[in-house]
């Protein structure tokens, strides 16, 4: 009876690292894929989507995207932020701006898509500053859809992710 659970168990850690590192081996999907491209690092997020209450073009309150903040982390340790623009910011005084290159759905109707952008600024002359793209990845959350009653009222709807940020050979 020991053996068998001792098997049962290292048979469940071994899935267990398995899945786990699936995840991060995981291919992304083509419309987000940088073939080519070299990681620099890859820096999880942890923040919130900003959304506002805006009318669409027939007139109705919708909530409409505004603006990502977020706490960028590496090792649980903070190293840098997230926020509109899209601008990443690390703690060695590099960052980027960039601009929507490529989606894929999130996971699950309540994570918000996948991501390629394309660098358009590099700043400062740390580790960000070769990235000329970036992924998101590995969503979680964040998504809000439908309609709200008061223009201009703003809801906030955590989020986590993975940011690759990339080099061109």
């Amino acid at each position: 009876m020991f053996l068998l659970k001792r098997c049962a168990f290292a048979s469940a850690a071994l899935l267990g690292a398995t899945l786990a590192g699936h995840a991060d081996d995981a291919p992304v999907p083509e419309p987000i894929a940088a073939p080519g491209a070299a990681t620099i690092v890859k820096l999880h997020a942890e923040g919130a989507q900003i959304y506002e209450c805006k009318p669409d073009a027939q007139g109705h309150l919708v909530w409409t995207f505004r603006e990502p903040i977020a706490t960028l982390m590496t090792e649980g340790q903070t190293v840098g932020r997230h926020y509109a623009g899209p601008n990443w910011d690390y703690q060695d005084g590099s960052g980027v701006t960039a601009k929507l290159a490529g989606t894929a759905p999130g996971a699950t109707p309540k994570d918000i898509a996948l991501l390629k952008l394309d660098v358009t600024a590099q700043r400062g002359s740390g580790i960000l500053s070769a990235a000329t793209t970036v992924q998101r990845i590995n969503t979680k959350g964040g998504k809000l859809e439908g309609a709200c009653d008061k223009v201009a009222a703003l809801q906030s709807v955590p989020y986590s992710a993975d940011y690759v940020f990339l080099k061109k050979p």
